[in-house]
């Protein structure tokens, strides 16, 4: 079988119906007793198309339940998908146990956490173990400011202030610069 054919034309038949469940029906009769590589290799092209990549991804971590990519690849699809942050906080704590360098997975994992206070802390975490990650630290900054703002929270806003100001130290872009300059701005007159 041509899998990436048949996940092709899959992929235009849903986009012309706009039919979900034949969509599944399709991927589903694919996937079964395929090789994982094969899979993977085919649904490439697709991969941001969270209705397709989840369903193929779900057999390929069926049958490669420690690989961590392609546990990254399907939490984000469930992610996109709208599935909840359980489900994702689930396939990224596996992935981070499968391979604890996968940033993917430490991404996913910190982004998937619901309580702000939390997901900061996550975001720092991340940030700590990667520290030359700059949407990490964006996320931390990001974050802590909403917290010091819904919250009042001074540590979250000096968290805020001192990670936009790093970023802002090592920006290039001049859009990119402008934005941290106004958000560092915004901060200090809190």
């Amino acid at each position: 079988m041509d899998y990436t054919a048949e996940i092709e034309r899959a992929v235009q038949a849903y986009r012309e119906s706009n039919n979900v469940a034949e969509l599944l029906e399709r991927l589903s009769a694919i996937a079964e007793g395929a090789d994982p590589e094969l899979l993977r290799a085919a649904v490439a092209p697709w991969r941001d198309i969270p209705e397709v990549a989840g369903p193929i991804y779900e057999r390929i971590v069926a049958a490669c339940p420690d690989d961590a990519q392609a546990l990254v690849i399907l939490a984000n699809a469930y992610w996109l998908a709208g599935r909840g942050p359980d489900a994702v906080g689930e396939l990224a704590t596996r992935a981070m146990a499968a391979d604890p360098a996968n940033r993917g997975a430490w991404h996913l994992w910190a982004l998937s956490e619901p309580a702000p206070r939390d997901r900061m802390m996550r975001w720092h975490q991340v940030s700590e173990r990667f520290p030359t990650d700059d949407l990490a630290r964006a996320n931390l900054a990001d974050n802590a400011a909403s917290l010091a703002s819904t919250e009042h929270d001074r540590e979250a806003l000096q968290v805020a202030l001192r990670n936009y100001k790093a970023l802002l130290a090592t920006a290039s872009h001049p859009e990119q610069r402008a934005a941290l300059e106004q958000a560092v701005a915004v901060l200090e007159r809190w």
